[in-house]
């Protein structure tokens, strides 16, 4: 068993041994990680040797007690919340990103009109995959910073609280999740398990359940990968005393009917007010399940589609977006429109749609909608793709898949996209539950 504790006072690790010992394959000790994270979160690290770590931890990996080191050092540097001490049956959830993936934003509302309080610290766009902060912030004025104070305040008034911590939570993870997506390094399983945990141990939620993805439009698209994270993450979080449990869904296409910002918050109010298409729906229904079990607390299905048949669900969203600094008229009758320039994905012969570039479609989609990079990055919300037909089904030639719509004339994206939808003479509709892990 290592020791947690800190680095000795006044003792410099040096940068170059640490990452010449990676490099070559060695394992490092409890205080070396610990200097690596201290030099992410006060800076005397430079990009280009947290760059260099991360690239030696994913190409050499990081063995069981690196990893755990790397969680515990990243936790301990910042801020620990504890929502627990006031609200004893907090959940959140997380999921490891994918394309159209709006559950989130179903599932916190939901619960909340449950009577099941969730707390959830988000993030941005990461690889191909989209960001449930950018999503939100299609609503004018919504404020997404949070403080344990803000945090509890929105407990109370309306049982959920979404949003981007503050840099006091998990200082290091903010240059290293971004240096992560600039290097290459978004699929190491010991780099994502510190960046969630890091943060979702943070705020001392009782209860995680964790949505992997698997398939060619997940950052793990191999199963076994994806089991292994969903178990690292299950596992680390019992041994935590947290209980956690985890499910694998597929992503070998986009989930639900859109993919963009502006659509998929539209998609959500639609799935809040008992529009939502089925697929999403079992994804969310199942997570919610997950959690209420994991609780004890008794939540069925009924429950939950009294809590969307009744309005109350959207009313929680509504309620929780104004409290976040949200327009309340705009929240009213939502201003949601698409980029004037429509463009059919037309299947260019009959059969059956057997593959989705599922990943491609999202990068595509993605470097569409983003005008600038860095802190200064400018959004467009209006780029979307209407989905219309999933794997398995039967279309005929000149048959529309999908529909793409930009605010600005791009014939050389529709014909890309169009590429990513593959008809053959046969193809199967996958099951979106690939695997449910024992909860713990």
């Amino acid at each position: 068993m290592r020791h947690w504790g800190t680095r000795p006072h006044g003792i410099v690790i040096s940068p170059y041994r640490i990452l010449e010992r990676k490099r070559a394959g060695g394992s490092l000790r409890d205080a070396e990680v610990r200097a690596v994270v201290a030099g992410a979160a006060d800076g005397s690290w430079t990009d280009g040797q947290l760059a260099a770590f991360l690239m030696a931890a994913a190409i050499r990996g990081l063995d069981a007690e690196e990893t755990q080191s790397l969680t515990l050092a990243m936790l301990e540097s910042g801020e620990q919340w504890d929502l627990a001490a006031d609200y004893p049956t907090l959940t959140d959830k997380h999921s490891t990103g994918g394309v159209g993936d709006k559950v989130s934003l179903v599932l916190a509302p939901l619960l909340a009109a449950c009577d099941v309080p969730v707390a959830m610290l988000t993030g941005r766009a990461l690889g191909h995959t989209g960001g449930t902060a950018d999503k939100l912030e299609v609503v004018p004025g919504l404020d997404l910073r949070l403080d344990r104070a803000r945090c509890l305040d929105l407990l109370e008034d309306v049982g959920m609280a979404i949003g981007i911590a503050t840099s006091a939570i998990a200082p290091a993870d903010g240059r290293l999740y971004q240096l992560r997506d600039q290097t290459a390094t978004v699929s190491s399983l010991p780099l994502i398990t510190a960046s969630i945990l890091s943060k979702k141990l943070a705020t001392g939620a009782a209860a995680l359940v964790f949505d992997v993805k698997t398939g060619n439009g997940a950052i793990l698209a191999d199963k076994s990968e994806s089991k292994a994270l969903a178990e690292l993450l299950v596992e680390t979080c019992v041994s935590l005393g947290r209980r956690a449990g985890a499910l694998i869904t597929d992503m070998s296409q986009p989930l639900g009917r859109w993919v963009g910002h502006a659509a998929e918050l539209k998609e959500t109010l639609e799935c809040l007010a008992g529009d939502g298409p089925d697929d999403l729906m079992e994804v969310v229904y199942a997570l919610a399940l997950e959690l209420g079990a994991l609780l004890q607390v008794g939540l069925d299905t009924i429950q939950l589609d009294a809590a969307i048949s009744s309005g109350l669900a959207r009313e929680r969203f509504e309620r929780w977006a104004v409290l976040q600094g949200g327009d309340r008229e705009w929240l009213a009758a939502p201003d949601l429109s698409l980029g004037k320039h429509e463009y059919a994905l037309e299947a260019q012969v009959g059969g059956v749609l057997s593959r989705v570039e599922t990943k491609t479609v999202g990068r595509l989609l993605g470097e569409a909608a983003v005008s600038s990079s860095g802190p200064s990055r400018q959004v467009d919300p209006a780029v979307a793709l209407h989905y219309g037909v999933r794997l398995g089904d039967r279309v005929g030639a000149g048959e529309d898949i999908g529909r793409l719509y930009l605010r600005r004339a791009d014939e050389r994206l529709a014909d890309e996209l169009r590429r990513c939808f593959v008809v053959d003479e046969e193809g199967i509709s996958p099951p979106l539950i690939v695997e449910r892990l024992a909860a713990g």
